[in-house]
């Protein structure tokens, strides 16, 4: 006896896209059949999503929930929680974050992780997993607690390369601790996160357009530069071939990043792409609009060429992922800052993610069902450690599920989410919308209500596996 059937939709597979029912028993997909294969009275609901699409959860691998976010006057406050996320996230369609540990001070990292699950535990209600997050001088005491946490599912590591502004002091890690770290990571399966941007040249863009009076947030662009994504991704992928260490590149943002994950990964390097959907539908002329620091994130919004770019490189495997860098605020919190030095950055992006995809890759661009769920789920399910137990809909996954009807028309509107007061993507097209949430078998969201509790969110383990690590294995 199976306790739901989604019967006759669209449904993508790894094998492909095509007409199937699914059968769910428990928190797994037990079959994915013919449609009608499995009698009605074998199931204790049945319910018909025949012209709409079924596709694994979306996985949103790059999220800052209760992140510690620093104001103009010197001050900070935190992000949005888990909660809040987790349940704008659900609402469209996504059924996993992963979010960062991050050691802001000198402590054990089983610290660090158990001081990061009292944000999360019993506290989210989708899924969810952490980066450990390494930031200024590494010591080697603390290269040596890795080894046991990869071991027990925590297997990636994110650094800075740069402090992004002149009042983040102690972010940066520098090349020599990378090393070291790279090393670490090689011999004991993990995967280095990286953000990289060249310090000195960002830094030195700061002095410039202070000192020639040209502070305003307008000129992001100049300070977070195409010269700094190509300088530091190339130096970072040479140290990585060095020691033969796989790397995930988040929030590709400049053409000149593209090209030197495109050309790593030619040379078999097994290095990946993330970009987000604000560099993928805006660039620095948005900046220029009302409330322009909506738009913004670190590194900046560049040109109409990197963003052309950025999606040739969904097309050619030098961008696997599309993430949010979420941030959740209200806007006055997001458009406090104005000056190059003080802009806030991230977005509330997690609910609108799928649906501005999809409209960006299906209905603009013509891309297939396939390569759409590859970007929004599968690819960061396979690259992070999850595949096939999170992004698949096949027998003996998760049955994490959005069904997304592709004849929902209109315009995304902050009123209609349920995140915040404002949203970046106010006005974007809809061409295909969620309109059912499952999370390990329970349903969360369906005809425009939440079922959701706290407690169903779950910490997922991962293990990078064999094929990621030693070659482009997407």
């Amino acid at each position: 006896m199976f306790d739901l059937i989604l019967r006759g939709g669209t449904t993508v597979t790894p094998q492909g896209a095509g007409v199937y029912d699914v059968a769910i028993k428990g928190q797994q997909i037990a079959a994915v059949t013919a449609p009608n294969a499995i009698p009605d009275d074998q199931a204790a609901r049945v319910t018909d999503v025949s012209g709409r699409i079924v596709m694994p959860g979306g996985i949103d691998p790059h999220v800052h929930c209760a992140w510690h976010m620093p104001l103009p006057d010197g001050s900070a406050v935190t992000s949005g929680p888990p909660e809040d996320v987790s349940r704008a996230a659900l609402w469209g369609g996504t059924t996993m974050l992963i979010d960062f540990a991050a050691r802001m001070e000198p402590k054990p990292l089983a610290q660090v992780i158990a001081e990061r699950d009292r944000d999360w535990i019993d506290r989210c209600y989708c899924d969810y997993a952490y980066h450990i997050m390494l930031l200024g001088d590494i010591e080697p005491e603390t290269l040596a607690e890795l080894p046991p946490l990869i071991e027990a599912g925590y297997p990636t590591v994110k650094i800075f390369t740069t402090n992004i502004t002149p009042s983040r002091k102690g972010r940066m890690v520098h090349f020599g601790d990378l090393w070291e770290l790279f090393k670490v990571l090689t011999q004991h399966n993990g995967l280095g996160v990286i953000h990289a941007e060249d310090n000195d040249i960002v830094m030195h863009m700061y002095e410039k357009l202070i000192r020639e009076g040209r502070t305003s947030f307008h000129n992001l662009a100049e300070v977070h530069n195409q010269l700094s994504e190509d300088l530091s991704f190339r130096r970072v992928i040479r140290l990585a071939e060095a020691e033969k260490t796989p790397l995930y590149f988040m929030h590709v943002s400049a053409a000149t990043g593209v090209q030197a994950i495109r050309e790593a990964r030619a040379k078999g390097q097994p290095i990946y792409g993330e970009s987000l959907h604000q560099y993928m539908c805006y660039t620095e002329e948005d900046y220029k609009r009302p409330n322009g620091q909506m738009y913004h994130t670190y590194p900046s919004l560049k040109t109409q060429a990197d963003q052309d770019e950025i999606w040739r490189g969904t097309l050619d495997g030098a961008v696997n992922c599309v993430a949010t860098d979420e941030i959740c605020c209200n806007l006055n919190m997001k458009t406090i800052g104005s000056g190059i030095d003080d802009t806030t950055g991230g977005n509330a992006g997690c609910e609108p993610r799928v649906g501005v995809m999809y409209h960006q890759c299906v209905t603009r661009r013509g891309y297939s069902l396939e390569r759409f769920v590859d970007m929004v789920s599968t690819n960061a399910a396979k690259i992070m450690g999850m595949y096939p137990q999170k992004g698949a809909i096949a027998a003996g996954s998760d049955a994490d599920i959005c069904v997304l009807d592709p004849s929902a028309r209109g315009t995304i509107r902050a009123e209609n989410l349920h995140e915040t007061d404002y949203t970046p993507w106010e006005g974007h097209p809809i061409t295909a919308w969620p309109v059912m949430t499952l999370l390990r078998g329970k349903v969360m969201v369906e005809d425009g209500a939440f079922h959701g509790a706290l407690s169903d969110g779950k910490y997922i383990k991962r293990s990078v596996p064999k094929s990621i690590r030693e070659a482009p294995g997407l």
